[in-house]
Order: structure tokens, then C-alpha cells, then sequence
């Protein structure tokens, strides 16, 4: 009989500021987002706090009083964890580990350390380890009690290095030796990728968490592993996909999120040579996430800057089965009617209809609905890219109606 195990979550508290850049509802969504994060890293967050400033306090991110209230609630409820929604400097989270007494993260350590549980294999694992040593360079400076000057005295006058610039030659030498381990998988890679011939080669990209895992098995019939957790997928999963008689290879990549480590980017470069040389994108959406064109907004801030946001691409709002408008009373005169309230045939008909080639498609791809729509689409469009590529091969696809 299997023994029934208890996980105990870490508590913790989140940290965010409200400024004239990020108003009080963004604020809010990037606080959801980042308790999202704390769950998938194996926290729990027991309350939040937040401050209005002009700009981040340089000593400790938020102000002396709103930081004391942290401590005393930390303090009285026995909380392990400070997660702060922004990046903090070496001498921010030095100074607010003093005060609170407890493990201070910002957002980037928590994405570097979800990465850190959720990669596989040898190349992901470098990538996560490269970037943890970059956040972690210039934030050596007090991570350790020991890092003083060596003693002096007798027979210790000579030249020599502090312990601290020790430790950061020791990391700056570890990223080298990552960064060329990194250059020889690479290599490796684009001579499997060579090896594929000249297949046409489609790449399934979105905000992380939108369903392309799921919408991956779907279409490829494969067991790719798929949660309702942020960054389910690290490794890119590549599989040959046919549709009809048409193959096709298809490519599951990581997830992009807002507020993105510029390490991780930088990292992940690499990986996201799958996005590069694909020939076509298919763009997935949660279109049931009230953010969504912040996400699309995201995810092609990161496509222009790994140089991919001009191939051609096919917008799939997913998740259509969990859609609901927010309900708007016809008697309210106060409430202003905005896309919150849209119904999916509304959306349908907004910018979302002009968007990509051919417009967008609109799918469940948990419940399968609109599925022959999706593979119709992916099939004309895979057709197309071949045909230019290989013309005597025209009779052997015919159009997709001619085939049912």
C-alpha cells in the first residue's frame, strides 16, 4: 500500500510597489502572477503588502515603516520567505535580509529557481546553472560571513586577493566554462537539426502556461509532459507530426513571462534556436487569462529580440472552453462597456480579425474543440511552405477539402 505523504508548502510573504508606471491593478496582476510563481516553486503566500512610491527606495525597495510592518508580521507568524515582485540590487537584499531575518527573493531568483527544479537534461541544466551564476556574481558581496580581508600580521603582508574577489574569480570562471560547454551542445544540436533535412519545421510559441504542451499531444499524439503550473516545459520537445499525408515536424518550446530575467534570455538564446529556424510560428494564447494582450505584448517583445517577430505566424487563442465574459447588467449606467465584457464572437470580430494570415483560430485544445479547423489551417499553411520548397511535389498534397 502506498504511504500517504503530507507536503508541507513554505510560507511566504509577497512585496510589491505601486508607482506611476505600475498603477494599482497591474500591480495586483503582477502580484497574482508572482504567487502563481511562489506555488509552482513549492510555496505558499500568506499575505501581501504593498506600497505606493514614486520610485523604489535604493536601501531597502520599500520605505522604513512599511518594512518594519513586514518584520513584525514575519516575526509573529513565523514566515520563512520575502518575495519581492522586482529585481532587487546586492545592497537592497543585503539590507532587507538584515531587517527581516529571513530568506529575501526577488523574481528573478524565484524564475531561476523554478527553472533550476524543472530542468532535465544536461543542456537545460548548463543553462539554468549559467544563469544562476550571472544573478549571482555581482551579489556575492555579504552571502557568506567569511568573506573579509585575510588576516595580516606576520608573514601575511604579501600580496594577495580578499576572499571575496577569490569567490568571484571562482564564479567568473565557472561561467566561461559553461558558456564553452554550452558552445559544444550547441554544436551538437545544429547537427541534429541539420540531420532533419528539409522537412518544414513549425514551432508552437506563448506566454508560459497557455496550453501548448497539451495542445502538443493533441496534435502529435505524444506524452509530452504537460501541468497547469508555470514553465511545465524547459526542454525543447521536437516530434514529426502528420496531418492527412503531409509531414511535418513540431516544436514545444520554453514559455515566455513577463518581466523576464535578462539572464535567462541570455541563457536561453540557445534553446530558442528551434524559434529561429522554424518556417512558420504558431502563436498560442490563453485567451481565458484576463491579460492576454499583455501577453501577446510580452511574447513578442521576446521574438523581436531573438530576431523571429517577422516569420510568418498563425495567432491560436486557446482555452475557449474556459472563457467568460465579465457580466455587465443591462440596467448598470455607470459601468463603462469595455473588451472585459466581450463575448468570443465579439473578439472575433475586433482586431483579432485581422491579426496573422488568414485571421486567428480559436481552440480548445484540452476538450478538442475546433481541432479540424486548427489542422486545416496548420496543413494549408505546412503545404504551402513545401510546395515553394519542393514544386514536383505539388500532386502529392492536394488541397485539404479534396482529401475528406
Amino acid at each position: 500500500m502506498l504511504e500517504k505523504k503530507d507536503i508541507t508548502l513554505e510560507k511566504a510573504v509577497l512585496i510589491g510597489v505601486i508607482t506611476k508606471d505600475q498603477d494599482e491593478v497591474k500591480s495586483e496582476e503582477y502580484l497574482d502572477e508572482l504567487e502563481f510563481l511562489t506555488f509552482t516553486a513549492g510555496g505558499e503566500v500568506v499575505k501581501r503588502f504593498t506600497q505606493k512610491v514614486e520610485m523604489p527606495n535604493p536601501k531597502t525597495f520599500i520605505g522604513t515603516g512599511k518594512i518594519e510592518d513586514v518584520r513584525q508580521y514575519i516575526e509573529e507568524n513565523d514566515i520563512g520567505t520575502a518575495i519581492f515582485d522586482d529585481e532587487l540590487s546586492s545592497a537592497q537584499e543585503r539590507n532587507i535580509s538584515k531587517i527581516l531575518n529571513c530568506k529575501v527573493l526577488d523574481r528573478t531568483n524565484l524564475i531561476l529557481d523554478i527553472f533550476a527544479q524543472r530542468a532535465q537534461t544536461s543542456y537545460a541544466r548548463t543553462q539554468v546553472e549559467l544563469a544562476q551564476c550571472e544573478y549571482l556574481l555581482p551579489r556575492l558581496r555579504g552571502m557568506w560571513t567569511h568573506l573579509e580581508r585575510q588576516k595580516g600580521g606576520i608573514g601575511m603582508r604579501g600580496p594577495g586577493e580578499t576572499e571575496i574577489e577569490t569567490d568571484r574569480r571562482i564564479v567568473r570562471d565557472k561561467i566561461s566554462l559553461l558558456k564553452e560547454k554550452l558552445k559544444i551542445i550547441d554544436k551538437q544540436m545544429s547537427v541534429q537539426r541539420g540531420n532533419r533535412g528539409a522537412m518544414v519545421r513549425v514551432a508552437l510559441v506563448g506566454y508560459t502556461n497557455v496550453g501548448k504542451s497539451t495542445l502538443m499531444n493533441v496534435i502529435s499524439k505524444s506524452e509530452v509532459f504537460a501541468e497547469n503550473k508555470l514553465f511545465a516545459t524547459l526542454d525543447t520537445t521536437v516530434r514529426k507530426v502528420v496531418i492527412q499525408n503531409l509531414p511535418f515536424l513540431l516544436s514545444d518550446t520554453v514559455g515566455f513571462i513577463r518581466k523576464l530575467p535578462t539572464q535567462l534570455v541570455e541563457s536561453f538564446k540557445s534553446t530558442l534556436d528551434e524559434v529561429r529556424e522554424a518556417d512558420l510560428l504558431l502563436h498560442v494564447v490563453d485567451i481565458s487569462h484576463p491579460n492576454f494582450e499583455e501577453h501577446i505584448e510580452s511574447v513578442n517583445k521576446v521574438l523581436g529580440e531573438i530576431k523571429s517577430s517577422d516569420k510568418p505566424t498563425i495567432m491560436v487563442f486557446n482555452k475557449i472552453d474556459a472563457y467568460k465574459a465579465e457580466p455587465l447588467d443591462a440596467d448598470d449606467l455607470e459601468t463603462e462597456r469595455s473588451s472585459a465584457h466581450y463575448s468570443l464572437e465579439e473578439w472575433k470580430r475586433s482586431w483579432m480579425n485581422k491579426v496573422g494570415k488568414n485571421n486567428a483560430l480559436f481552440i480548445s485544445a484540452l476538450n478538442k474543440e475546433n481541432l479540424e479547423d486548427f489542422k486545416k489551417r496548420v496543413y494549408d499553411e505546412v503545404r504551402e511552405i513545401h510546395i515553394t520548397r519542393f514544386p514536383y511535389n505539388k500532386f502529392l498534397y492536394p488541397d485539404y477539402e479534396d482529401l475528406n
